[in-house]
């Protein structure tokens, strides 16, 4: 049987959103909080929906990685696919990434977090990365977000420009918030928030 799962990777397999852990990560927690206190007022106003979850993204990415080199930041993210990341995974998640890969299944992980961070460890687990993408130039980060955030409609525009979903017998899809239901939508299976 032709089967496809998509997975969201924030709050679904992880247990928190990796975005500020990977700034701890890089940058030490002072620093992290250091700059989140900076930057309260812009959150509060995500908060209150004034603000779009793409644009608080490049508010956080410019305040700590604007002019980052990229091999170093790289670097750092492969590190934490190995060092940090495995302590913020949900066992149960994880047991259903591998039920689905012994049964032969393609196995997606669809995120708003950067691949840079994500797909490192989707490749060491044999699966796929769609994620948002960090612009590069002259090989530093400029803190911006390369296209759109993928996130709500995007996650399904980003699915159908890799996958034919007609071509398979069976979709799955797994998610945890609102940016995840029109992925969910998509899908003959679907399940919000089934690893807590």
């Amino acid at each position: 049987m032709s089967a496809i799962a998509f997975f969201d990777f924030d709050g679904t397999i992880t247990r928190r959103d990796t975005l500020f852990e990977i700034i701890r990560f890089q940058k030490g927690a002072p620093a992290m909080y250091a700059g989140l206190l900076v930057l309260s007022p812009a959150l509060v106003l995500f908060k209150l929906k004034v603000l779009s979850s793409h644009t608080i993204k490049q508010v956080v990415l410019r305040y700590f990685f604007r002019g980052a080199p990229q091999a170093a930041f790289t670097e750092k993210c492969e590190a934490f696919c190995r060092q940090r990341l495995p302590r913020l995974l949900r066992p149960a998640a994880l047991g259903a990434i591998q039920q689905h890969l012994a049964k032969g299944h393609q196995v997606v992980v669809v995120t708003a977090s950067a691949q840079d961070w994500v797909a490192p460890w989707c490749t060491a687990m044999g699966i796929t990365c769609i994620a948002t993408r960090l612009e590069v130039e002259n090989g530093r980060l400029t803190g911006n977000i390369a296209g759109l955030n993928c996130n709500g409609d995007e996650k399904v525009c980003r699915i159908r420009d890799a996958y034919d979903l007609q071509a398979f017998e069976h979709v799955y899809a797994y998610g945890d918030s609102s940016g995840d239901k029109p992925m969910l939508a998509i899908a003959g299976t679907s399940q919000y928030k089934p690893f807590r």
